[in-house]
């Protein structure tokens, strides 16, 4: 069987936010039951420049349905970005996941060398599918998953790999 864009996207990327979402809500509980501040982990950030755990999920999300749009052909939806607790930044994951579930794999397929204009401010970069998914794409969101792992730790939330990952399970 050959492993298509779709395969390569869609699954890929529910299964890690449906991981995130799992890191977040472990986070919620022992916030909640060490009596912490649940803002002063949301606003946390991994270093002074970086984007607090808010924005990480925010762009994390932004990522997975923006490429699951623009390999469909169109146009991404736009959030609010104007999540402020973990309720809040688990909704909004749960909306990404049935975006991108409910994008048709036959409206990806074929989407290997389909154009994708990407505007970044003032710039533009030009992919095609295959291309945007593997070498920007998926990097980044999984950049932003990742740092948003890492804010948790760093602020003391007992996760570890194994949360990160999710469940194993061979094909």
């Amino acid at each position: 069987m050959t492993l298509t864009v779709y395969d390569a996207s869609v699954p890929v990327f529910c299964r890690a936010l449906t991981n995130l979402q799992a890191l977040l809500r472990k986070g919620h509980t022992q916030v909640t039951e060490r009596l912490l501040d649940p803002t002063t982990v949301i606003a946390a950030r991994l270093h002074e420049n970086m984007f607090p755990l808010s924005r990480q999920v925010q762009i994390a999300t932004d990522h997975a349905k923006g490429a699951t749009a623009r390999l469909a052909g169109v146009e991404p939806p736009r959030f609010a970005d104007d999540e402020k607790t973990f309720d809040e930044l688990d909704q909004r994951i749960a909306r990404t996941i049935d975006y991108i579930s409910g994008i048709p794999a036959g409206e990806i397929e074929g989407s290997s060398d389909r154009p994708i204009l990407l505007k970044l401010g003032k710039s533009e970069l030009e992919f095609k599918g295959k291309s945007y998914l593997l070498t920007f794409a998926l990097p980044n969101f999984f950049f932003h998953v990742t740092t948003a792992y890492g804010i948790l730790r760093h602020r003391g939330i007992d996760i570890g790999k194994s949360d990160y990952l999710g469940e194993l399970r061979g094909s």
